[in-house]
């Protein structure tokens, strides 16, 4: 199955690429492994991010009243399903 370009190219673009067919020369393209390298995490680091955030909710919950634990509840309900700004 032939790759599919993911968006229309510029008009100056599509020109170069035709007269590249056209001569046999192709334009050298940019690496992209540099950013696959950033994106990758260190696992101890994520562990502990995750260990801090599964202490986190419920010592907020113990601390908070029913009352405010009700209020709570409610504004982020109110916030889910609120109509958004387009």
């Amino acid at each position: 199955m032939p790759k599919r370009s993911r968006k229309s190219k510029d008009f100056n673009q599509l020109a170069r690429s035709i007269v590249d067919q056209a001569t046999s020369t192709s334009t050298p393209k940019k690496k992209r492994t540099a950013k696959k390298a950033e994106k990758a995490k260190d696992p101890a680091a994520v562990a502990l991010g995750r260990k801090g955030g599964l202490k986190g909710g419920p010592a907020r919950a113990k601390k908070l009243t029913k009352a405010q634990l009700s209020e709570s509840a409610r504004k982020a309900a109110q916030a889910r399903w609120s109509a958004k700004p387009q």
